[in-house]
């Protein structure tokens, strides 16, 4: 610490004095901002000299508040922070995690365009995305809005909503491809004994063109439960008197679920397109469990973009390949937010 003396003071008072005319000469604002911050900054020194203390009250009271948050953010810089910018500069780098990292510019991006496995893996994320936040999206605000009614049993009928979500997503899979196992599951029997539909034409739920959209069925039955519950909340947030005065008017059900219900929903609708659109893009566990088989491997069909990351990083060992492809859906999940966050603002404006 500096050591205190009358000179020290006097010396800052001096300081402070001048900028105090220069704030009452200067004309400029910007200019003013910065004399009146250096003004609050002199000020505080010269509490700081007289007192005598090491610390101020308000550095103590920031160091406190550091502490709290310096856990938190050590564990978030080591294991989320780093990796990131790590991966972003592998991006542009050759390295199979033995041998020396080698420079390889912008190799890795221009191999995307000629990578099957990429277009396909692109294309079904975006397919998977499109059919599953819309559908989870109605049926979850459906969901609520019924079990938001005084009708009998609606919390059972809650908790039977929202079990799926909490169940082991193991357990669930096995029962989901015990229901629908092409030849001895309860839907294709249905399908094959009251619509009469050839055994040989019977759908073949987890492979071709059709796993795609079981996988869209299984994730809106599973994740529709989560998202009603954060409506039901949206909707116990509306103001009764709302309902009220539009009832007075001779509104219809439709017509107080469009003018009411709907846009006092609009910053839940929000959260919900948002969150549901990250967690579409990150797909993997899902994929796994109902197309991987016994090997655990992806066909064409179904591949999507983590697991082919995964596959490229910890099977091919092409670290710098596997970066490049999380920087494209870096930037696919950053561009799709931006427009919600753009789009929702539009509409509060």
């Amino acid at each position: 610490m500096a050591k205190i003396t009358a000179q020290n003071i006097d010396t800052y008072q001096e300081k402070l004095d001048s900028v105090i005319k220069q704030i009452g000469t200067e004309t400029d604002e910007k200019q003013k901002k910065k004399y009146i911050r250096e003004m609050e900054r002199l000020r505080k020194d010269i509490a700081f000299y007289r007192s005598g203390k090491r610390f101020s009250r308000e550095t103590k009271r920031n160091m406190v508040a550091y502490s709290f948050i310096a856990p938190n953010f050590i564990g978030f810089a080591v294991f989320t922070l780093v990796p990131m910018v790590f991966a972003f500069l592998l991006a542009f780098m050759k390295w199979d995690g033995s041998n020396p990292i080698a420079w390889a510019a912008f190799d890795n991006f221009k191999k995307l365009g000629s990578d099957t496995f990429f277009k396909a893996a692109l294309k079904n994320t975006i397919i998977y995305c499109i059919g599953t936040v819309p559908l989870t999206m109605v049926f979850s605000l459906a969901l609520a809005v019924v079990l938001n009614q005084k009708v009998f049993g609606r919390g059972i009928f809650r908790t039977l909503s929202f079990f799926p979500y909490v169940a082991s997503l193991v357990a669930v899979t096995a029962v989901w491809k015990m229901l629908f196992h092409p030849s001895k599951g309860p839907i294709n029997n249905i399908l094959y004994t009251v619509f009469h539909i050839p055994q040989s034409s019977l759908p073949k739920w987890f492979s071709g063109g059709l796993v795609l959209l079981s996988m869209i069925l299984f994730s809106v039955w599973k994740y529709m439960g989560y998202y009603m519950v954060i409506y039901l909340a949206g909707l116990q947030g509306i103001p009764g008197e709302l309902y009220e005065a539009a009832s007075l008017d001779g509104a219809t059900t439709w017509q107080r679920f469009r003018y009411v219900t709907w846009p006092q929903l609009s910053a839940t609708t929000f959260f919900v397109v948002v969150m549901l659109t990250i967690n579409c893009f990150k797909v993997y566990d899902i994929a796994i469990m109902l197309a991987g088989g016994g090997s655990g491997e992806l066909t064409l069909n179904a591949t999507v973009l983590v697991y082919y990351i995964y596959q490229q990083a910890f099977v091919n060992w092409d670290l710098g390949y596997s970066s490049a492809v999380s920087m494209v859906l870096f930037v696919l999940v950053l561009a799709v937010t931006l427009i919600q966050f753009r789009g929702q603002k539009k509409l509060a404006d």
